[in-house]
């Protein structure tokens, strides 16, 4: 780690065998048809608006109503968390850059992170402890995902631009907003 495009995928899910039989089917079409693709490999997008089945989004649901968080494993698990700004600007980068056609693209958050950690930062962006159940690694769950994103800072000019604790507070703020309207 970290992980870059050059690195044949070993997906460990039926869900990382689709986006991966999806890439090459688009890329297939590139190579055979030559219809412009650019793929892009998102690491653990989170941020505001972000699907209710989404970790970040049950975790602070569950902080919100002072449930316990369910916690996958051990909490040693590492990601690398992307913003949804990040990936918006990342979309962008690749739809007006030619050289980005044909290409494949890691687009992270710029670093790997302890779970444990990011906990803590809830934590501080909470403003109180929190309740965490531990229960069993879910199958099919990577231990550890990191993604280098070294091709697209140099082709893209991509720079993650908002920090994991920065953008949990964001998506903290919508949370809240969120279930105290309705």
């Amino acid at each position: 780690l970290p992980t870059s495009e050059t690195i044949l995928p070993q997906p460990v899910s039926p869900y990382g065998v689709t986006k991966l039989a999806a890439e090459h089917l688009c890329l297939l079409y590139y190579h055979n048809f030559g219809v412009p693709v650019t793929a892009l490999r998102y690491f653990t997008v989170y941020g505001p608006r972000q699907r209710p089945d989404m970790a970040f989004h049950k975790f602070l649901k569950a902080i919100l109503t002072d449930e316990p968080i369910s916690i996958y494993g051990d909490g040693k698990q590492t990601r690398d968390f992307t913003f949804i700004k990040d990936i918006i600007a990342a979309n962008l980068a690749a739809g007006t850059t030619p050289a980005a056609v044909g290409e494949v693209f890691n687009v992270g958050g710029g670093s790997r992170v302890v779970l444990a950690d990011v906990l803590d930062t809830i934590e501080e962006i909470v403003g109180h402890p929190i309740k965490k159940n531990y229960i069993e690694k879910a199958k099919g769950d990577a231990r550890h995902t990191a993604a280098d994103i070294t091709k697209a800072k140099t082709l893209l000019s991509y720079q993650p631009q908002v920090s994991l604790s920065e953008g949990l507070a964001q998506e903290w703020e919508w949370i809240q907003n969120l279930y105290t309207c309705v």
